[in-house]
């Protein structure tokens, strides 16, 4: 998950640097590729929103932070991160590396994470006081905690408020292919709606065949879905193409439909729904 999270940013970054980005129903005048058929993010980096919710951060069993006042900023346009008021983080587990440095949101100083008998150097960044947008929030790096909104767990970074995920069953027919090869032919999908990505077909396993899948070890984490439970390259004559396939035996309640069936990445392969065959969408999984 941190390489898909890694590439994210590498998109924002591209994005904030000036290419050609239509929200208009346009094309890009850089690609000429087709304008999505789906919802963009309504947010951009840069922006700062507070949180509602209690956000509490814990290095093993040790508790860094318990929030009611941390602040959604969005580093890059796909999700936000928290940041945490100073004033709510344990001091004990903060360690300065005497490191002044400026970064886009403004002054910092970054911090070490000390505590379960573990150093984290550079694991916080403490913003200064000021009229800044941050100015006396903490930015932690979110694997050096296991992180909480109210008493639910979650993965990866916050939801966005922004964001909208809807898991309904159809009966459309949907065929998924690569290279001329049928991987799974089904009328009972789910489908899933995210904001900013394109839908995903999810599709019972007698729907799919298996014959061409084969068992991959990666295991990536979402915190609208949860965590994976097996992901799938495919075998085209030669050819194994990696990580197109993936399923969640035990997603989080709110796509509960999704659990035990397959999707496949539309950026990769050939998807057809009811006899039309879909762009192949281009996001930071392509």
């Amino acid at each position: 998950m941190s390489a898909a999270l890694s590439a994210i940013s590498a998109i924002a970054r591209t994005i904030t640097s000036g290419a050609a980005v239509r929200h208009d129903g346009g094309v890009s005048t850089t690609s000429q590729r087709p304008a999505p058929d789906y919802p963009q993010m309504a947010a951009v980096r840069g922006r700062v929103e507070p949180a509602p919710r209690r956000v509490r951060g814990f290095l093993a069993h040790h508790l860094v932070f318990d929030t009611t006042s941390a602040r959604y900023v969005w580093e890059v346009p796909y999700y936000p991160q928290y940041y945490i008021p100073l004033a709510d983080v344990r001091a004990e587990y903060l360690q300065d590396e005497n490191h002044a440095q400026k970064v886009q949101f403004g002054q910092s100083r970054t911090f070490s994470l000390v505590g379960d008998g573990q150093t984290y150097e550079s694991a916080a960044r403490v913003f200064d006081d000021g009229d800044g947008p941050v100015a006396g929030l903490v930015r932690f790096e979110w694997d050096r905690l296991t992180w909480f909104e109210e008493d639910e767990p979650i993965y990866g970074h916050p939801r966005n408020p922004y964001a909208r995920v809807d898991a309904l069953r159809s009966h459309r027919h949907v065929t998924v292919e690569l290279d001329g090869v049928v991987l799974a032919d089904t009328h009972t999908p789910v489908l899933l709606f995210e904001t900013g990505l394109p839908t995903r077909y999810y599709i019972d396993r007698t729907d799919v065949v298996f014959e061409h899948l084969e068992p991959s070890s990666t295991q990536t984490l979402c915190p609208y879905k949860g965590v994976t439970s097996g992901y799938w390259s495919v075998r085209v004559g030669d050819a194994v193409h990696p990580d197109l396939a993936w399923t969640y035996h035990y997603p989080l309640p709110a796509v509960a439909p999704i659990a035990n069936m397959v999707a496949f990445y539309n950026e990769k392969l050939d998807i057809t729904v009811d006899g039309v065959r879909l762009d192949r969408a281009q996001t930071h999984f392509s």
